[in-house]
C-alpha cells in the first residue's frame, strides 16, 4: 500500500518546511510514504525548499494556475506514480498532520473512497464569527446540493482512494474542494468524514481576499456543479416560476374576458404569454443540457477506463524498475544510500 502525501504551494517557502517536517514517516497500514509538492508558479523559493528537505516528487508550473488545476496536476502526478492513497494537505500547516492516520483508515478498512477531514471549526480562534457561521452555511448548502452528509465542505484536508482519484474531474479554476464533493454525492463515490484537529494560524488565508469574494465565488461553484450534474431538475425549478406566474395573469385575463372586460387588459395577455414563453424555452434548456449531461457522463466513463489503462501500465513499468533497482542495490550495497527525486515541468494535460 502507497501512500503519497501533496502539497499545493504558491510562494509557501516561509512555511513549507514547517509543514513538511510535520508529516508522518510511517503508518500503520501503509508500507511506503512518498511526499509531493506542487509549485503553482511561485516567485520565491518554494520549490528549493522542498529539493532541500527531500521531497519525492514536485510538480512545477512557469505561472499561477489556481488551487484547482494545482490539486488536479498533483492527483494525476500521484497516479502517475503508482498511488494507492492521495492525502491533499495545505503547506500553511492549518491541518495537524497526526490526523493523518485517523483520515486514511476508512479507505484502508474499505469503508469510503473519498474521507474529509473534519475541523473544529466553533473551536477555531483565527475565525471570526462570521466566517464561522458562512462556513457552516455553506456545508449545509454543499450537503444539500451533493446529498452527502460532510460537515465541513470547504476543508481541504482530505484522502482519496486510487479508484476515487481517476473519477475525480475538477473544470472550475477557484477550488476543488465544494465541486469535488458535490460530484462524489452525485456520482455515488462513497464519501465520508473524520474529525480533525487544526494548528495555530501561521499566515492569512490566500484563497480570498474578502468574505464577499469568497461566498460569491462558492455560489458560482456550487450552482456551476449542481447544474452539470443535475440540470434537468435545476432547470425545471428555474423555469416554474414564469410559467406558473404567466398561468395566473392569463386566467386573471381570461376572468375579465367572461366579465366582458377583456379589452382593457391586452397587456396582461402579452405578459402571461411573454412569462409561459419564457418559462418554456427554460424547460427546453434543461432538455438540452439534460442530454449534454448524459453524453458528459459517457465521456467521464471512457476518460477513467483511459486513465485507468495508463495510470496501470505506468505502475507495471516502476514496479519492474523498482524491482531492478532493487536486485542492483543488493548486488551493490554502496549504492543503497541512493535516492531518486523527480521534478516534472508544466506536466501534459494540465495546462
Amino acid at each position: 500500500m502507497k501512500l503519497i502525501i501533496q502539497i499545493p504551494c504558491y510562494n509557501e517557502a516561509q512555511t513549507l518546511e514547517i509543514a513538511l517536517n510535520d508529516l508522518p514517516r510511517e503508518l500503520s497500514g501503509v508500507d511506503r510514504i512518498e511526499y509531493l509538492i506542487i509549485d503553482d508558479g511561485s516567485s520565491d523559493d518554494t520549490a528549493q525548499v522542498a529539493e532541500k528537505w527531500g521531497v519525492h516528487h514536485i510538480v512545477r508550473f512557469k505561472q499561477n494556475k489556481g488551487l484547482a488545476r494545482g490539486f488536479m496536476a498533483g492527483l494525476d502526478e500521484a497516479l502517475r506514480n503508482g498511488a494507492d492513497i492521495i492525502v491533499n494537505t495545505d503547506a500553511d500547516n492549518q491541518y495537524c498532520a497526526q490526523d493523518i492516520q485517523k483520515l486514511i483508515q476508512p479507505i484502508l478498512d474499505g469503508k469510503a473512497d473519498m474521507v474529509v477531514g473534519a475541523r473544529p471549526i466553533d473551536e477555531t480562534e483565527h475565525f471570526s464569527f462570521l466566517k464561522k457561521k458562512l462556513q457552516h452555511f455553506g456545508s449545509w448548502v454543499v450537503r444539500k446540493a451533493s446529498r452527502t452528509d460532510i460537515p465541513d465542505a470547504p476543508s481541504g484536508f482530505r484522502a482519496l482512494s486510487r479508484e476515487a482519484a481517476m473519477r475525480i474531474n475538477v473544470v472550475n479554476d477557484y477550488t476543488y474542494t465544494l465541486e469535488t464533493i458535490v460530484q462524489a454525492g452525485r456520482e455515488k463515490i462513497a464519501i465520508t468524514s473524520v474529525p480533525v484537529r487544526t494548528n495555530a494560524e501561521l499566515r492569512p488565508s490566500r484563497l480570498f481576499h474578502s468574505i464577499f469574494g469568497y461566498v460569491k465565488k462558492s455560489v458560482v461553484t456550487i450552482l456551476r456543479a449542481y447544474m452539470m450534474y443535475k440540470p434537468l431538475k435545476c432547470f425545471t425549478f428555474l423555469s416554474l416560476p414564469p410559467i406558473l406566474i404567466g398561468l395566473g395573469i392569463g386566467i386573471r385575463f381570461l376572468v375579465y374576458c367572461f366579465m366582458g372586460g377583456g379589452s382593457g387588459h391586452v397587456q396582461s395577455l402579452i405578459l402571461a404569454c411573454t412569462l409561459i414563453i419564457m418559462g418554456f424555452l427554460t424547460f427546453m434548456i434543461g432538455l438540452v443540457a439534460d442530454v449534454i449531461a448524459a453524453n458528459r457522463r459517457l465521456l467521464e466513463d471512457t476518460q477513467y477506463r483511459v486513465r485507468r489503462a495508463e495510470y496501470d501500465a505506468l505502475y507495471r513499468q516502476q514496479k519492474r524498475e523498482r524491482e531492478a533497482a532493487e536486485n542492483c542495490r543488493a548486488a551493490d550495497p554502496a549504492s543503497a544510500g541512493q535516492r531518486m527525486r523527480k521534478t516534472i515541468e508544466e506536466p501534459v494535460g494540465w495546462q
